[in-house]
């Protein structure tokens, strides 16, 4: 799953919530699936980090750079 992309890592995430919620897992199956899970997030969670450090826009002023967030509006 290292190679998915944000969306697909939520779905797969938004499934294992479901497995677990439904309570017809083992207590094994269940451990794994919550490992899996806390990955996936993680992995998310890398993501947006990515993404976020992305949308800030470098401007030079005064002949060194800042940093400026992007904001929509």
């Amino acid at each position: 799953m290292s190679k998915d992309n944000f969306e697909d890592s939520m779905k797969k995430l938004e499934e294992i919530a479901e497995e677990l919620e439904n309570g017809e897992l083992n207590l094994d199956e269940s451990v794994s699936k919550f490992e899996e899970g806390m990955k996936i997030a993680k992995q998310c969670n890398n993501i947006l980090e990515t993404a976020e450090k992305r949308i800030s826009i470098l401007l030079e002023k005064d002949g060194k750079i800042e940093e400026e967030d992007f904001n929509v509006e």
